[in-house]
């Protein structure tokens, strides 16, 4: 793949569930090593493993996924108007502008219809993205999976000039 090429966009289809799916734990199982323990990423890996519940959480999700030269290599998922609820790129194409574009994409989305920020609950090593990208820390979360503690941290972007639906950019 030419290093210069730009991730493309497409709508998640039913039939993306088993790629989405690997590349959401391959991220979790190489990304989070420094921030997360080994029982604590196998929790979090735990939601595919009703590969039926967790398609169709993105099925009814505004979910995108990104593609390098056709195959998928990242996907993000808009929860309700305003609440990013994933954003997941495979290992080996980390670095490569997979996040920015997919990020781009659903706040580019979300300004079109008129939402004034957009929030996110960002793990550990996903912090400092967000952050690079507006997003300002709110608040600390502890979730639990699977008996297993993470931490999170909730983040807010907020628009400063959102236009109105139909309003001449």
């Amino acid at each position: 793949m030419n290093a210069n090429s730009k991730p493309a966009l497409r709508p998640y289809l039913p039939e993306d569930s088993e790629i989405v799916a690997a590349i959401f734990v391959a991220a979790i199982e190489q990304l989070t090593a420094d921030d997360y323990s080994e029982a604590q990423q196998e929790a979090w890996a735990s939601a595919v493993d009703d590969d039926e519940t967790f398609g169709a959480k993105l099925a009814s999700q505004l979910t995108l996924i990104a593609t390098l030269g056709g195959a998928p290599v990242g996907f993000a998922s808009l929860q309700g108007a305003d609440h990013i609820d994933m954003l997941y790129v495979h290992p080996d194409f980390v670095g490569q502008g997979v996040a920015a574009t997919l990020i781009d994409a659903l706040e580019k989305l979300a300004g079109a219809r008129g939402v004034p920020a957009l929030t996110v609950d960002a793990s550990d090593n996903a912090a400092d993205f967000f952050a690079r990208r507006g997003y300002a820390a709110t608040r600390r979360n502890t979730v639990t999976i699977n008996g297993e503690w993470l931490a999170n941290t909730s983040m807010k972007k907020t628009f400063a000039d959102v236009a109105a639906p139909g309003a001449d950019q």
